[in-house]
């Protein structure tokens, strides 16, 4: 099938509102932003009736003791906080400063967290659609730390190149999901401190692990990569912890996870991806409307087995 050409004026007329949206959320004194966001996020709870029936689905799966005024509250709650987290996430370079970040986030379990970063083995930090990860990023390049991360670049070369400078900024380097293996090799070989997000359905191709009670297909490749290179594993988390006038977050290590640890195992791949996996569902118990539920996790359905003819 022949690929889609871009239409370049389109494409840029989409940066340009956004940047507009940007700019006027810079703009405004951050508590009428935040009206202006629970707002939106009310509208689009309404209008988003494909994503709303997901989300409910999957927070009936996960949390079967939940009626359906709770699940229905529940996925409110996550509108609510990923409107909010845009509006952060386009704060946070004004607001967020090596000199002034306690303010605005706390460092939990942060001996792990240093411990990992300063050594000279690679390291995974691993985590997933939850709280504000893109926040995690930013802040450990406010800190000095020179991590990678990666990430999928957009269709619209505009926008990728607006988002990218923004990661990019404190000093992050971002790799490219599909094209950019032989700079991730590189970076691996060279003890480099790697940020991927590992909650995404990986098809029929990938492992099934349990999460929340359900099998769901994983990506192979985290836990491939930690056994290659050796390279231990941390599984992050930021939640917010706290709201008003000034919002808080929590970076949290949820896991540490050594490859070497699973040497003997006969599924060294399964055993790790299931590991970080139950550090995922703690870190979602403790904050479920903080869990991105208006994706399909559970799209990829394990194979069926057929019985062996006789």
């Amino acid at each position: 099938m022949a690929e889609r050409v871009r239409n370049a004026w389109i494409d840029w007329l989409i940066y340009l509102a956004v940047r507009t949206a940007v700019s006027l959320l810079q703009a405004l004194p951050y508590g009428l932003a935040l009206a202006g966001a629970e707002a939106l996020a009310a509208v689009a709870y309404r209008v988003d009736r494909r994503h709303r029936r997901v989300a409910d689905e999957n927070v009936r799966s996960a949390f079967p003791e939940l009626g359906e005024i709770e699940r229905d509250r529940l996925v409110r709650r996550c509108y609510r906080h990923f409107a909010l987290v845009v509006l952060e996430i386009a704060v946070l370079p004004r607001k967020l400063r090596a000199t002034n970040w306690r303010t605005h986030a706390t460092l939990e379990n942060g001996g792990a967290i240093l411990t990992s970063l300063l050594q000279r083995r690679p390291v995974l930090i691993v985590t997933l659609h939850f709280g504000n990860w893109e926040l995690a990023g930013f802040a450990l390049g406010a800190f000095g730390f020179r991590t990678h991360a990666i990430a999928r670049v957009l269709d619209n070369p505009y926008l990728e190149r607006f988002l990218k400078d923004f990661r990019q900024r404190t000093g992050q380097t971002i790799i490219a999901k599909k094209d950019d293996f032989d700079r991730l090799n590189e970076t691996m070989r060279r003890g480099g401190k790697i940020a991927t997000l590992g909650d995404q359905d990986a098809g029929s191709r990938g492992v099934f692990v349990d999460f929340f009670g359900r099998p769901a297909s994983a990506h192979k490749a985290v836990a491939l990569m930690a056994l290659e290179y050796d390279a231990k594993l941390i599984v992050i988390g930021v939640p917010r912890v706290r709201e008003g006038s000034s919002w808080h977050y929590t970076i949290g290590c949820e896991d540490e996870i050594d490859p070497r640890d699973f040497a003997g195992d006969p599924n060294p791949v399964k055993a790790i991806t299931q590991r970080y996996h139950a550090a995922y569902e703690r870190l979602i118990r403790r904050h479920p409307e903080q869990y991105f539920w208006l994706h399909r996790r559970w799209k990829t359905a394990p194979p069926v087995r057929k019985p062996r003819a006789r």
